[in-house]
Order: structure tokens, then C-alpha cells, then sequence
């Protein structure tokens, strides 16, 4: 493991960061109350948020590893939060030892995690950047020392485009991940997941309210506006779905009788 970030970091334990919150939800101990008094609150009016966060959690695994499959050896993961096993890149290195994998995330405390836990095989590499999605050139540039962008890349934006608005005046999150796309060779993938009110709607609005409260912006998307993240895309299949149906494993299959949770998810490939 490698890491761009020369200066000791200070955390902040005054206000929840969303990298913590899911955390919390995931059963990990690396959260402060502030996180975890925001995580209950949320998950009193919205029971499906622990099911949700571990079914991002394999949706990113089966991700991962069908875009390896398809012979991609770059992934830059952006929004990685707080270390849970198996990372993306121990998921990638199952498939090809030699891939490379960009960590990015901007709280301090995902830093000093990733440090000591994100370990590469020795024929690939590992590497975490102290950077936020919404300075794409800095990002990007941090990257670039160990990504080689004129070859295919994978990029991760697992459950992170719902913290990010899209208002003229704001994060313009449509245009920010055609930034990065962009910046990526044809042939590239784009893994995505989102936060839907299409599903249960009250309990999402709820839970928005919890979040912005906090001062957490929080943006659920309709169906029709996770879709626009994949224009001049090439969806795989089975296209845009609740994320336990994107090519669900037994344990995926088994959740989904409990209910669906309310999160989109999709894979596409760059032409």
C-alpha cells in the first residue's frame, strides 16, 4: 500500500461523514457518536439501510469482478469509506494479480485505515489518495502516478452520487462524472449505485430529511435520473436494476426476500 498524503490529517468528530455512518450500518467499530446517533436516527425511520449497505457492498464485489473478467487490470474507486473485507482490490487481484487499484476518499480517518489495511499483491499495486470527487483535476492527477489513463479504467462511484447535487449553483454531479469519464480510454467501465425514493419514498424522505439536518447533503435519484449517469454508455446487462438483482449471487437472491432496498445499480462500458 501506497499513499499520497505527507502531513497528519485532522479528523473531525464535530459532524457525521458519511464514510462513517456506513460504517456504523455495516457493524465496524470506526465511528464516532456523532455518526452512530445519526445512523440510528436514520435507520429508525428507513429499516432497509443496513440491508442496503450490504447489498452495496456485494454489488461492488460482483462488479469488480465481472469487469475483470472482461479484462480490466485499473480500477480508481472513488467514495471508498472505511476498509471492509474484501475490498475492491482484493476482489480485482482474485481475478488478476497484476491490477491496480487508486483508492480515493476525503476523510481523514478512511486515510489512516486504508494505510495500514489495503495491502496489493506484489504483482499489482494499491494506492489511496486524500482527495474529494468534486476536485476531479486534483483526483485525477493523484491518480495518474499509478493509473495509466489511456487504458481502460474502472470507475467506482458505489453509493457516493447521493451526496452530491445536481443544481446550477452546486456539485453539478451529471457533469462531474462525465469529467472523470472523460478522462478515461474507450473500453473503460463506469460502476455506479444510487439512492432511489422510487421504492419507498416515504422512508427515503425521511431519511434525506435526517441527512440534511445534519448537514449532510442527501439526493435521492428517480430511475430516470440514475439513468443519465450511463448516456453514450454501453449498459451491460441486465441494465439499470435495485442493486440486489444485478446479477445476484445465493446471498443476493436470499436478501432479496426480505424486501427490495431502495438503491439503483449499473455497470457500463465506454465505447
Amino acid at each position: 500500500m501506497t499513499g499520497s498524503q505527507a502531513e497528519p490529517l485532522r479528523i473531525d468528530t464535530s459532524r457525521p461523514h458519511p464514510a462513517r455512518v456506513y460504517d456504523w450500518w455495516l457493524g465496524g467499530k470506526d465511528n464516532y457518536p456523532v455518526d452512530e446517533e445519526l445512523a440510528r436516527r436514520i435507520l429508525a425511520v428507513d429499516g432497509t439501510v443496513v440491508r442496503g449497505a450490504r447489498a452495496n457492498r456485494r454489488f461492488m464485489h460482483r462488479a469488480v469482478r465481472a469487469v475483470a473478467e472482461a479484462g480490466i487490470r485499473q480500477f480508481l474507486d472513488i467514495g471508498t469509506g472505511i476498509p471492509t473485507e474484501p475490498n475492491l482490490h482484493q476482489i480485482a487481484q482474485q481475478v488478476a494479480p497484476e491490477a491496480r487499484v487508486v483508492y480515493a476518499d476525503n476523510d481523514p480517518i478512511v486515510l489512516r485505515h486504508a494505510e495500514a489495511l489495503l495491502h496489493s499483491t506484489p504483482e499489482g499495486a494499491t494506492h489511496y489518495v486524500h482527495a474529494d470527487v468534486r476536485d476531479a483535476g486534483t483526483l485525477l492527477a493523484k491518480a495518474e502516478e499509478v493509473l495509466d489513463l489511456t487504458r481502460p479504467v474502472a470507475l467506482s462511484l458505489v453509493a457516493l452520487t447521493h451526496y452530491l447535487d445536481d443544481e446550477p449553483d452546486g456539485d453539478d454531479v451529471y457533469g462531474l462524472v462525465r469529467r472523470y469519464l472523460d478522462a478515461l480510454a474507450p473500453g473503460s467501465y463506469l460502476i455506479l449505485s444510487q439512492v432511489t425514493p422510487d421504492l419507498n419514498p416515504e422512508a427515503i424522505a425521511r431519511a434525506a430529511e435526517n441527512f440534511r439536518r445534519s448537514g449532510t447533503p442527501f439526493h435521492p435519484r428517480t430511475v430516470a435520473e440514475f439513468q443519465r449517469f450511463f448516456e453514450g454508455l454501453e449498459l451491460l446487462g441486465p441494465g439499470v436494476i435495485p442493486v440486489s438483482g444485478w446479477r445476484p449471487g445465493p446471498e443476493d437472491v436470499a436478501a432479496q426476500a426480505e424486501g427490495v432496498v431502495p438503491v439503483y445499480a449499473g455497470v457500463a462500458r465506454k465505447p
